[in-house]
């Protein structure tokens, strides 16, 4: 196939939340986006519908267990494939779950940080050629909380503080071909499994903007780092409302 006109971005865990609205922003923006998800889910072929409705041809659907490391390279290469080039690589696909110190299982230890560190490095490095190629860039999805602790969620911290570390050493390492930065949300989605209204509360109140922010802002902040930030590298930009501010 030839080369695609437009620049492609793959998108891991991009069919719900955060991930989704990270990809309806920068399709809007004219990018062709390659959408990773682990299984074909409902939410993933509707959201690739609703991408092919806008502009027919811009996607690819591709799936992949991020913690089988030897299947991670098939999806820069299927990117390639369809695509015929690769601009960049949105780490965004998470794990989160609580880790008590007295109960956390190895099977749990694995599982945060296989999305959350152990697939982002070995991405890195399957699409770092391709990446060199197109001068394009990667950005790492991390968390206010791999600068800081959260109660009880140990393991989830220490991942995305591996993310963090991720983003600083390989900004060094691939520039100048290569940006590498970060984006730290806060309090964007509350978790899956709830979260009670007091405890909603109690963290709005440490929060500067005192208020829960909204996917878009996560996107917005992307799509800057894509398109808008040529001369910035190795940054963790946190969109947490002031949440960092109070201690």
């Amino acid at each position: 196939m030839s080369e695609a006109q437009n620049p492609v971005v793959l998108i891991t865990g991009a069919a719900r939340r955060v991930g989704a609205e990270i990809v309806r922003h920068v399709h809007r923006a004219g990018y062709e986006i390659a959408l990773h998800t682990r299984d074909p889910s409902p939410e993933a072929l509707a959201l690739q519908a609703e991408l092919e409705s806008i502009r027919p041809g811009s996607s690819l659907l591709c799936h992949a267990d991020l913690g089988n490391t030897t299947a991670l390279p098939d999806l820069i290469d299927t990117t390639l494939a369809r695509f015929g080039r690769l601009d960049a690589l949105i780490n965004n696909a998470s794990t989160f779950c609580p880790t008590p110190i007295g109960s956390t299982t190895e099977l749990q230890w694995d599982t945060l940080f296989a999305s959350n560190a152990k697939a982002p490095f070995f991405l890195a490095q399957a699409a770092a050629p391709a990446l060199r190629q197109s001068q394009g860039c990667i950005i790492n999805i991390t968390d206010v909380y791999g600068e800081r602790p959260l109660l009880q969620h140990t393991v989830y911290a220490m991942a995305k503080a591996a993310l963090r570390m991720l983003t600083l050493s390989l900004a060094r390492e691939l520039g100048p071909e290569i940006r590498v930065n970060a984006v730290a949300p806060g309090a964007i989605l509350w978790p899956e499994s709830g979260k009670s209204e007091a405890a909603k509360q109690s963290l709005l109140d440490k929060t500067a903007l005192r208020r829960v922010g909204e996917p878009a802002d996560i996107a917005r902040t992307v799509l800057f780092l894509l398109r808008d930030a040529p001369y910035l590298t190795g940054e963790v930009i946190k969109v947490d409302g002031g949440r960092s501010l109070v201690i």
